[in-house]
């Protein structure tokens, strides 16, 4: 599951243990990518913080769904299979097409997001998701500038940022300690929107 000890959800106890029932989804389970935090529960902490308030969140305006494909986006060119699996999963539950998403992916596998099913707004938000993963500090107020020029408003660049940026610290999180999917369900997320303090997975 992970390349360091982690703590399974019967042996927790004290913070972590509270963290993992807010954290859980079916019986018990705890997706991996939480677990490989049970050493320092703040850290796991922190971490769901802002992976529910980035890409979870009622005050986004971004569609789930195609923060959903940022991530896959972001992960694959990180060359996280364990996010790319998980976010995939979740994003044809809230795309609910099946096709569209399996030609999205294809696009995404292939590096070519011109070739998805994307609008031309969602493509520019793909190119400057690319840019900001594999060369950071190449990224210019033109970059920005043309994500409002695709018609996206300060506050959904901001979401488009944080999502890019986010998915970059997971993958890291993941490839950094060996997190697998074993034993995982992919897919499940905190989907209450409406509350932010509601982190349960479903």
């Amino acid at each position: 599951m992970a390349w360091i000890e982690t703590i399974p959800f019967a042996e927790a106890t004290g913070k972590l243990k509270k963290l993992y029932d807010r954290v859980t989804g079916p019986d018990g389970n705890v997706d991996n990518i939480m677990m490989v935090h049970s050493l320092r529960p703040h850290s796991m902490e922190g971490h769901m913080a802002i992976y529910k308030n980035v890409l979870h969140h009622t005050g986004n305006a971004v569609p789930k769904w195609f923060l959903e494909v940022l991530g896959v986006w972001v992960s694959s060119l990180n060359d996280c299979a364990y996010c790319v699996e998980h976010h995939f999963a979740g994003l044809q539950r809230l795309l609910g097409d099946e096709a569209r998403g399996l030609e999205i992916r294809a696009a995404i596998e292939a590096r070519d997001p011109d070739a998805a099913p994307l609008d031309a707004a969602q493509k520019v938000a793909m190119a400057y998701a690319r840019k900001l993963t594999l060369v950071p500090a190449g990224v210019e107020q033109a970059d920005v500038q043309a994500l409002r020029n695709a018609g996206f408003d300060d506050g959904e660049i901001l979401e488009i940022n944080q999502v890019t940026a986010y998915f970059s610290y997971a993958n890291r999180t993941v490839l950094g300690l060996g997190c697998s999917t074993k034993g995982d369900i992919l897919g499940l997320s905190p989907n209450n929107s409406e509350d932010p303090e509601d982190w349960g997975h479903r």
